[in-house]
């Protein structure tokens, strides 16, 4: 038997999981900075509630990973974190509200493979359930800006409305049942260029004057004021206008950058407002690193029509990750900060790392009966900073010899001095 991943699948050896974990705790301190609460679901789910209309639509169930249980029922695995947050919601209609919660878990999606694009991945989503005030987008945007700082990287923010889509959509002749086909189009215009969307739009149907008209609309260039005022200038009254206006006013508030991009469609079928992607600068990551928006309907309409506006953002860790490890690659394979070795003194030097360990210092030794040189070669492998010797003449002094692994300097201490060293 061969053995081999399933495609769309990686293995996360240490010194990557280690800098994943170090993004993870960025991304969980920003979103407990600004009030987000921990919320944890299953990632198996009913599939009907996955492949509901009211949850991504016909192009995400494409992508579902169905299963049956034992008993016959038809199950999927999670394609995303927000369909599961909904279905809590509609199960706790006592909820206290505005709900806000994160979380960080996996999914799952039958889908092409590329560069960055996989078919198990991890998500990080922050969600605001029952508040309709534009400023939650504005403050979920804030805080995307916030963990791309932290994390630093370079990012931009895109931003577009789908209600300023659908009413362009509508002005420009398009078919009512044929707008939610026109915006998965629009949705990839990033990534193949305007040719193929144009093409694709035929296809569907659309007239060529239609197809010109939104790709004209879609394609408008200068300032975010200038391309607002160009879309004033054929659309006298649009809700979504009035919403983006809105959001940009509170964004200038909080002193956030972005760009408004008109053909900004995100395919999925939930959205009802705000829509948003993140995108960094300079890196190989060229997909979105984050994204999201306003679903204002999903939630009521599972769970029986009553109001839960909502809006949210995912982070997509692997993503993220690919883009941290190119600018500052990872060698460190532990997580601890120092390696004991004994020198006959194994007593002595349980001793000596429980006390290490007592102080919360994340701490190893030699478990093998290895000679030095070859547990500094160990240590050194697995990028451990600091490795503490214990052998007859330390014990004798009654101090320790501690070397520093990056700059080679070797010195003899007292336990109090090793660990203030270590605590740093």
């Amino acid at each position: 038997m061969e053995t081999q991943l399933p495609k769309g699948t990686r293995d996360c050896p240490p010194e990557e999981k280690i800098l994943k974990d170090k993004i993870v705790k960025t991304l969980k301190s920003v979103f407990e900075l600004y009030g987000y609460a921990p919320l944890e679901t299953p990632v198996i789910e009913k599939y009907d509630i996955l492949a509901s209309k009211y949850a991504g639509g016909e192009e995400i169930t494409k992508e579902i990973f169905s299963l049956k249980d034992q008993g016959g029922r038809e199950l999927a695995l999670r394609y995303d974190l927000t369909v599961p947050l909904s279905r809590y919601i509609s199960m706790n209609p006592s909820i206290k509200l505005p709900f806000k919660r994160y979380q960080i878990g996996e999914v799952f999606r039958d889908g092409p493979t590329a560069s960055s694009r996989y078919r198990q991945f991890t998500q990080c989503d922050i969600d605001v359930i029952g508040c309709k005030e534009i400023l939650a987008d504005a403050e979920i945007l804030s805080m995307a800006g916030f963990v791309f700082k932290k994390l630093g990287l370079d990012a931009v923010i895109k931003i577009n409305n789908r209600k300023l889509l659908n009413e362009m959509m509508e002005f420009f002749g398009v078919p009512e049942q044929k707008i939610e086909t026109v915006m998965l189009s629009l949705d990839k215009l990033e990534k193949f260029g305007g040719q193929s969307v144009k093409n694709e739009l035929a296809e569907k149907g659309i007239t060529e004057s239609s197809i010109n008209k939104i790709m004209s609309a879609v394609g408008v260039k200068g300032t975010n004021d200038s391309r607002i005022i160009q879309i004033k200038n054929f659309l006298k009254k649009s809700e979504g206008i009035m919403e983006l206006e809105e959001l940009f006013r509170y964004l200038s508030m909080m002193e956030i950058s972005f760009e408004f991009d008109v053909s900004l469609a995100r395919g999925l079928s939930y959205y009802t407002g705000t829509v948003f992607e993140v995108f960094l600068n300079g890196s190989c990551v060229k997909s979105a690193v984050c994204a999201g928006g306003r679903y204002d309907r999903m939630i009521g309409q599972l769970v029986g029509n009553r109001e839960y506006p909502a809006v949210g953002i995912s982070f997509g860790l692997d993503r993220i990750y690919d883009a941290v490890a190119e600018k500052e690659p990872s060698k460190t394979k532990s997580t601890s900060k120092v390696y004991v070795i004994p020198i006959k003194t194994l007593g002595e030097s349980i001793n000596l790392i429980k006390l290490i360990r007592g102080n919360g210092i994340n701490a190893d030794i030699d478990l093998m009966g290895r000679s030095p040189s070859k547990n500094l070669e160990y240590a050194n492998s697995l990028g451990i900073p600091y490795v503490i010797f214990i052998g007859e003449d330390e014990l004798k002094q009654e101090k320790f010899k501690l070397k520093d692994m990056k700059s080679g300097k070797e010195e003899m201490m007292d336990i109090d001095s090793i660990i203030k060293i270590l605590c740093e």
